[in-house]
């Protein structure tokens, strides 16, 4: 059975579901690095009930993906089998309490660190720094400048692969560096983060010195995606990229950046596995130069397609 033809079977054994249901839907144009294969079935989900009811009456042997805005993603060349979830407007509101801010999981991290500006409430001006979706954040404790998700998280609202919507406390979730304790499968609907009075003019200072200083030092305009190794304990990912000769290398159409070496570039033709492969070869020689062994940041999903191509 070709690709399209699984997608439409699956799809006319699904239940119904406020919101968009697609089969054989391509993804590519969605991720930050613009490649990858198509969803078997890609859904929209209107508004978290209609969510709710559709991972509730959906069979269970069906594998279940959830995608924000695929910033820190490689969707691998073969597509992803199963359901894809793609958060959407009904999932982006944004809500200023006196001490915190209420964001649903589709909302922007910098979008909440905005929204927080405003209302001159200091202490997740980090997130202006994370490209990418509430959801996504919290399921990978994202941090950055001084901040991390787990530091501010008050609560999170999941909906579970069975449709239960839960409430977990900070402290439930299990977080540690670029990590959360999640359930496999859920789907992270809202988070609440606390947040504090502060001074604007420090607030708007803090955000505007974390701007200038990703434009400065990452490749922001080029199609990649946020930091692809972790940090290992006690040194940082770029200098052993940097040590182990890494900078600019290159596989198929897919690059390791001159201006920071934790990313990686699709430099216009580059496949999933061009990107995955590279980031390989770069865990390979970093371990020979060091002894450190990378792990990935990035999150890689899918069914692999095309063989890499040869390093260069």
């Amino acid at each position: 059975m070709m690709a399209a033809e699984r997608g439409l079977h699956l799809l006319e054994s699904l239940p119904a579901c406020s919101g968009r249901l697609q089969a054989d839907a391509a993804l590519a144009a969605q991720t930050w690095f613009r490649v990858g294969g198509k969803a078997e079935v890609l859904l929209r989900p209107a508004d978290v009930a209609g969510l709710a009811r559709f991972l509730r009456e959906m069979p269970l042997h069906v594998p279940v993906t959830v995608i924000g805005a695929a910033s820190n993603l490689i969707i691998r060349d073969g597509g992803l089998s199963g359901v894809v979830i793609r958060l959407a407007r009904g999932f982006a509101d944004v809500a200023v309490e006196p001490d915190g801010i209420v964001a649903g999981g589709g909302a922007l991290d910098a979008t909440v660190a905005e929204h927080a500006a405003a209302s001159c409430l200091t202490g997740l001006e980090f997130l202006s720094g994370i490209p990418g979706s509430i959801g996504g954040a919290v399921a990978m404790n994202a941090g950055a400048y001084g901040g991390d998700v787990a530091s501010c998280l008050d609560w999170a609202e999941i909906l579970t692969r069975q449709g239960e919507l839960r409430r977990l406390g900070a402290g439930e979730i299990g977080f540690s560096y670029r990590h959360s304790g999640l359930p496999p499968e859920c789907v992270v609907v809202q988070a609440r983060f606390c947040a504090r009075g502060g001074d604007a003019a420090a607030i708007g200072a803090r955000m505007s010195a974390i701007r200038a200083s990703r434009e400065a030092t990452q490749p922001v305009r080029a199609r990649t995606g946020g930091s692809t190794f972790r940090n290992p304990e006690g040194a940082k990912a770029w200098e052993l990229i940097d040590a182990a000769g890494c900078r600019g290398l290159v596989r198929g159409g897919a690059q390791v950046s001159e201006k920071h070496c934790n990313f990686l570039l699709n430099t216009g033709s580059a496949t999933a596995a061009d990107l995955e492969g590279l980031g390989e070869d770069v865990r390979r020689r970093v371990h020979l130069a060091s002894g450190h062994t990378l792990a990935w940041e990035i999150k890689r999903v899918g069914v692999p397609g095309s063989r890499p191509a040869v390093t260069s």
